[in-house]
């Protein structure tokens, strides 16, 4: 199963306030599930450091028994583990020397919010390590600066000089999700990039920030008309371009959450009718494309409406949910298309099976819903399903297929229910 993007993160926390220490590591390990080292001094820091321990993200407050000039700042930064500094003192001065290091980021004590914003940090740089961010400019230094800037953060970074290396990574990396592009390049400029890759990539899957020292300034809005989301002016302030860049990724994450939101179903967590009907006739053009064969079944769990009147709704749904998570493991990295369509019913679009290879998957499928026990109070309730299974052999409405599925579910149900019906059976 692939992790959340802020699971399973090692903490290492450095900071002599017992308090403050253990409300971090509480929030950590409670609400993101991370696993947290503590550190009340540089003594306990280095006997750590010596167990070979490795670690995601180190917190660590500047000022420490046995080390009250940072220097455990600069072992952390050595062990190349990204840093969230937080400090009770802050100045300018102090800004550019952890700038200098290398911190990915820094909180100040006496902001009522302070413990919220390095927990914040903290899963953000978490979250980070599975996106790909890609930096384009044919000017190395430039180029370089800013990927390890991007580094510090945890991102994947890939890098191009010119903008038909960028569109060819992109074409070879699709968890790319931001493009950061210099306007001058040697083969084709920022807004011709941007507007390249805006013709394959949606601003809802892959954000694009223009990047450029040109003292033009009306460079900016020339880069938003092509199709970026975001520019900055070199010299840039760090601060401000890595909120800019962070405000980008979190605006994919939330239309990330909200597609899943939109095409799932609320009460098993399944694929809903919507994302079947989305998805599933691109599937199946697909594979009629390259000769494959496909098939499509409905399910329905049998005597569902005497099943809610006798022990009420909470116990239907409660059936439901347990049909769709047997479903969901049995198909589980298979490639098949599962959804609840509403009701007691489901179906399956079968990639890569003929209809023999799929009245076999629906058997035991069959098999698998009947040896069910779904938990009441004072009894287990046994549970059976109902499939018609119809092949794709040709070029049709998405509706046409699931309209002949439902016909053999259909004499299913009239041939005694519990059963798998396909339309080799109609010879």
């Amino acid at each position: 199963m692939q992790r959340s993007r802020a699971e399973q993160g090692r903490i290492l926390i450095i900071e002599d306030s017992r308090s403050l220490s253990s409300i971090m590591r509480h929030k950590l390990e409670n609400d993101f599930f991370c696993q947290v080292t503590q550190c009340a001094s540089a003594d306990v820091f280095r006997e750590v450091m010596q167990g070979g321990q490795t670690f995601d993200v180190a917190v660590v407050d500047l000022n420490l028994p046995g080390a009250s000039n940072g220097e455990v700042l600069d072992s952390v930064i050595a062990e190349r583990i990204p840093a969230v500094v937080f400090t009770a003192d802050f100045d300018r001065d102090l800004r550019e020397r952890l700038l200098q290091k290398g911190v990915a980021d820094y909180h100040v004590k006496n902001n009522e919010n302070a413990i919220d914003l390095v927990i914040s940090s903290v899963v953000r740089l978490l979250g980070n390590r599975d996106v790909g961010v890609l930096v384009v400019d044919d000017l190395p230094s430039a180029r370089t600066m800013l990927a390890d800037l991007l580094r510090v953060q945890k991102f994947q970074v890939y890098e191009a000089s010119t903008g038909y290396q960028a569109m060819d990574i992109l074409a070879r990396q699709p968890h790319i999700e931001l493009v950061i592009t210099d306007y001058h390049m040697p083969d084709m400029d920022g807004y011709e990039l941007t507007r390249r890759i805006r013709r394959e990539h949606n601003s809802d899957r892959l954000r694009i920030i223009g990047i450029s020292s040109s003292a033009d300034r009306l460079l900016s809005a020339s880069f938003l008309k092509a199709g970026a989301n975001d520019f900055v002016y070199r010299p840039y302030v760090i601060e401000e371009l890595q909120c800019r860049i962070q405000h980008n990724i979190e605006t994919l994450t939330q239309l990330r959450q909200l597609r899943v939101a939109a095409f799932s179903d609320y009460l098993t967590g399944l694929p809903n009718r919507r994302y079947f009907f989305d998805a599933g006739p691109a599937q199946v053009a697909g594979r009629l494309e390259r000769g494959e064969p496909c098939c499509i079944a409905m399910l329905d769990i049998d005597h569902f409406k005497k099943l809610n009147d006798t022990y009420g709704h909470e116990i239907g749904d409660r059936v439901l949910q347990a049909v769709g998570t047997k479903l969901a493991r049995r198909l589980e990295g298979s490639g098949h298309l599962l959804a609840r369509l509403g009701g007691e019913e489901f179906s399956v679009l079968m990639l890569g099976l003929d209809v023999e290879a799929g009245s076999a998957l629906c058997e035991t499928l069959r098999e698998e819903i009947e040896s069910l026990r779904v938990a009441l109070d004072d009894q287990d309730l046994n549970v059976t399903i109902s499939i018609g299974l119809a092949e794709i052999a040709g070029r049709e409405s998405f509706s046409n297929y699931l309209a002949a599925a439902d016909q053999l579910l259909y004499l299913a149900k009239s041939y005694g229910r519990n059963r798998v019906y396909s339309e080799t059976m109609l010879s």
